[in-house]
């Protein structure tokens, strides 16, 4: 197992945002509780399990693991999962709240998105990108071209999208209801 010190140095690609007089802060916070001691604890790499709890007040907990290819068990969430359901629940509730504003009617959403995830021989690593891949639904084909550039502000809008260091693209399909 490599040494966990990463060669390269963690260089965020965004400088701070400004904070202004105007703006609100949000909290929040999640627990995340190790279950997976197999009895003899991180005496060895292979010897201890990836699963964890994840939880927050008043929600369901959720079962959660490394990547397979880490050792995880394929059958939970794992953070990757988690990062890229973020950015795909934040596009979709970005743009349904403009499609309100707009005056677009958006009557489904589905969304299959897929990321890239680069690791290094000194066992760091990171996302490279994230492709979104929304459909959505609207109740008249009047609404089909402002529907399409909605995706643009919702990108801009999304608070994910925002806080990440990789590029998050959207090749978004849109239909009309009924079609």
């Amino acid at each position: 197992m490599p040494d966990w010190t990463p060669e390269r140095p963690h260089r965020p690609t965004r400088e701070e945002p400004a904070v202004h007089a105007k703006d609100k802060s949000h909290h929040y916070e999640v627990s995340v509780e190790w279950t997976g001691n197999t009895g003899s604890g991180t005496a060895t790499y292979r010897g201890y399990g990836r699963d964890h709890d994840v939880s927050a007040p008043g929600r369901p907990t959720l079962k959660g693991s490394a990547d397979k290819a880490f050792r995880g068990d394929p059958d939970r969430w794992n953070p990757e999962d988690f990062l890229l359901a973020a950015l795909s629940e934040c596009h979709m509730l970005s743009y349904l709240a403009l499609s309100v504003t707009a005056g677009v009617d958006v009557v489904g959403y589905r969304d299959t998105a897929t990321a890239t995830m680069v690791t290094h021989a000194d066992s760091s690593g990171e996302f490279t990108e994230a492709v979104l891949h929304p459909v959505v639904t609207v109740a008249d084909a009047a609404m089909l071209e402002k529907a399409e550039h909605l995706h643009e502000a919702a990108a801009r809008a999304c608070f994910i999208a925002r806080s990440v260091n990789f590029p998050v693209r959207h090749e978004p399909v849109i239909e009309v209801a009924g079609s």
